[in-house]
């Protein structure tokens, strides 16, 4: 594959750990410079990356960087990624690729002109779990697929995260923190959607954070922490999708997609394998082989692909696809808010179907 890709990291929060022993000793990948707001935070990773610790504003002009990894929290997301852009870097961020659709066309748009690849997570559909069930619709194990149902409820990310302020600003939420692994598989499964519409609440003004050095302290809450969602895709399938920080948990599937001649339930799209099972009528249930997606994949998987990607070709977790899951998901709330019927302004291409590739043709 010729020399490491050079990657900065900006922003080393809890989701960097994760990202970090992904790419650990990744033949293609090399992280050259870090950035984070915590001086010693970003001197320690260095240290065990044997990377260089700058300020951000150096990282995205740092001679040997050549993407841009953005960790930093949703509001931040398009400040950083105009900044690599400008200075000719390529742009890979977590989810959500912006806080509105409008920052997030802008990234997308300025990409574009500038010549340079822009990706984001999530990367979870790139898995066994999600792949394997794309193999399954496009193989027509279903038939016509003619609906899908996707499900999270949670108590809400402050019981276990020492600072989850940002869950709770704009860009957080229930929908645009988790709804971004549900939508993007079902824009996998499914392809785009053309209109959206739903329906939210907001029961609690404040929360209460449960755990590290700041717990018992009282955080705003300034985003609706019920999500409810219709989506009308493209072929004519519809998908409802309930994401919440209000329950406890359920029983339902995370997701379940429903064809003319069976259904399929899919494991949770926010990690990355999971058993694929497939219901047909007089059948017993069966629990399909593994046949599609990155074998053994963490995050980071992603920023694999996009970096192996050829230019001028849209990464599976490219722009695109972020930007119509953005405009999907922002879409929902703005129906919840006005009421009625949201027509997108964006669409994507499926993405390329993953196939099975063993972990030691990714990573070794």
């Amino acid at each position: 594959m010729g020399d490491a890709h050079g990657v900065g990291i900006v922003g080393l929060g809890n989701i960097s750990r994760q990202y970090l022993d992904a790419l650990a000793g990744h033949p293609e990948i090399r992280i050259v410079a870090v950035a984070d707001l915590s001086e010693e935070r970003a001197a320690a990773v260095a240290a065990e990356t044997g990377a260089e610790a700058v300020p951000a504003a150096e990282l995205v002009r740092h001679p040997a960087v050549q993407t841009v990894l953005n960790l930093t929290i949703p509001a931040a997301h398009a400040e950083i990624a105009h900044a690599a852009i400008e200075a000719g870097r390529a742009v890979y961020g977590e989810k959500p690729l912006a806080v509105s659709v409008d920052e997030g066309r802008g990234i997308v748009d300025a990409g574009a002109r500038s010549g340079v690849a822009v990706g984001s997570a999530p990367d979870t559909v790139l898995g066994t779990g999600v792949q394997t069930a794309r193999r399954a619709v496009d193989d027509g194990l279903i038939g016509r697929p003619v609906a899908a149902s996707a499900t999270m409820i949670t108590a809400g990310h402050e019981r276990w995260h020492p600072n989850p302020d940002f869950y709770y600003q704009p860009g957080g939420g229930p929908m645009l923190d988790m709804g971004p692994y549900y939508v993007s598989a079902l824009v996998t499964l499914l392809g785009p959607v053309v209109a959206v519409s739903g329906a939210a609440s907001r029961l609690r003004s404040e929360r209460v954070i449960g755990s590290g050095p700041r717990a018992g302290e009282t955080i705003p809450v300034d985003v609706d922490t019920h999500v409810t969602g219709i989506l009308e895709h493209a072929n004519g399938a519809i998908s409802t999708i309930v994401t919440s920080f209000d329950g406890t948990t359920t029983t339902a599937s995370p997701i379940e997609v429903h064809g003319t001649d069976g259904t399929l339930l899919v494991p949770d799209p926010n990690r990355f394998d999971g058993d694929v099972v497939l219901h047909r009528p007089g059948a017993e249930p069966e629990t399909l082989a593994v046949s599609g997606g990155y074998d053994g994949a963490g995050r980071g998987v992603g920023l694999v692909d996009f970096v192996r990607t050829a230019p001028g070709v849209e990464p599976r977790a490219g722009g695109a696809m972020a930007l119509h899951v953005l405009d999907i998901m922002t879409g929902i709330l703005r129906a919840a808010e006005q009421g009625g019927r949201i027509e997108l302004t964006t669409t994507t291409a499926r993405p390329d179907a993953v196939p099975f590739t063993a972990r030691e043709d990714w990573h070794s």
